[in-house]
This record gives structure tokens, C-alpha cells and sequence, in this order.
């Protein structure tokens, strides 16, 4: 697929154990765009918390934040594996990165449990599932996105996006021409 030069940034997000690491290099890969881990822009003091199994506040998060919209507002733009789960975390990657897309990976608690079961993780503990999906925030419909299910294996996961995505960047800029045309009115 040979979206790689009309991409807006990407951000593939969910709660820990959805798949966004392994699911974001395959897709970005396959649209020949850079791929980062959000997890690596973490500070160490982020980490050790979590590797605690302490939920991370607000302030926390703000430096790992701007950190990750950093990196969404270079050019050519990357896809980005990023929990984003409140809508005002997305609002700030959104501040130096406008266009940002947001692809959602989502599925049942006991899905997602059973992954976090199988996996070993340098600082994210199984047990901060439950203050992640509180903290979720559903995305809204003026943010560009799509959600994906979790809910079938992982290269069905990534083909899923590969097969929507170019259609779903259609109607957002469809979307945001009218919205301007309406506004020029």
C-alpha cells in the first residue's frame, strides 16, 4: 500500500495489552512510515511507577505527552503506539499535530486480560488493566478515527486496518473540505 506520502500522523491507541506494538509496526511497515514505540518516550520515573503498578496521574503523563506530539508533527509523519485514552491527552498530541488519526483497538476485558496473561512487559503490570479501562475515554465523533476489534488474531487485526484506513482518511478529508466550505459560506 503506497499511503506512506499522504498520511496524516498516526496514533494506534488503546489499553495496555491491545496489541499496539506489535499491530503498530506491521501496519506502519506496510505503509512504508516510520514506526515508534510511545512506551520508549516514557521517562524512567514513569516507568518505575508503572513497573509498580502505580496508575500514572495527569501530570505524569504531560511530559511523555509532548514528547509523542513531538514526534506526530515531524514530517514525513509516523504512526505512533500510544495509549491516548483521554480525550484530553489526544487534544494535547492533537496541539502540534492537528491532523492526527487515531486508530482504536478495542475489545472485551477478558480479551485483552488474556493477552496481558501471555505477555512479559519491561514495565507495564497486568494490574493496571482495570484503572486503564476507567480511565478510557470512548473517542468522540469530531476526532478522526476508527476502531478496530481485538477480537480475531493479530495479522487479521493489522489487515483490518490496512483495508479500512484508506477509506476512512476519504471521508475525514471529505469531512474537513465541506466543513470549510461551509465555513468560506
Amino acid at each position: 500500500m503506497d499511503l506512506g506520502q499522504t498520511l496524516p500522523p498516526l496514533v494506534i491507541m488503546g489499553v495496555s495489552g491491545t496489541g499496539k506494538t506489535v499491530v503498530g509496526q506491521q501496519v506502519a511497515e506496510a505503509l512504508g512510515v516510520t514506526f515508534i514505540d510511545g512506551d520508549d518516550l516514557h521517562t524512567p520515573a514513569n516507568k518505575a511507577k508503572m513497573a509498580a503498578g502505580i496508575p500514572l496521574t495527569d501530570t505524569d503523563r504531560m511530559p511523555w505527552l509532548a514528547a509523542i506530539a513531538t514526534e506526530l508533527s515531524r514530517l514525513p509523519a509516523p504512526l505512533i503506539a500510544c495509549s491516548a485514552l483521554k480525550r484530553r491527552y489526544r487534544d494535547r498530541l492533537r496541539i502540534d499535530a492537528p491532523a492526527t488519526f487515531f486508530i482504536h483497538l478495542d475489545g472485551p476485558r477478558a480479551v485483552i486480560a488474556d493477552h496481558l496473561a501471555r505477555r512479559a512487559h519491561e514495565f507495564m503490570s497486568p494490574t493496571l488493566l482495570d484503572s486503564q479501562l476507567s480511565t478510557l475515554e470512548a473517542l468522540e465523533p469530531d476526532e478522526a478515527h476508527m476502531v478496530v476489534s481485538i477480537e480475531q488474531s493479530l495479522p487479521e487485526v493489522r489487515q483490518t486496518i490496512l483495508d479500512l484506513l484508506p477509506a476512512e482518511l476519504s471521508r475525514i478529508a471529505l469531512h474537513r473540505r465541506t466543513r470549510l466550505e461551509e465555513e468560506d459560506q
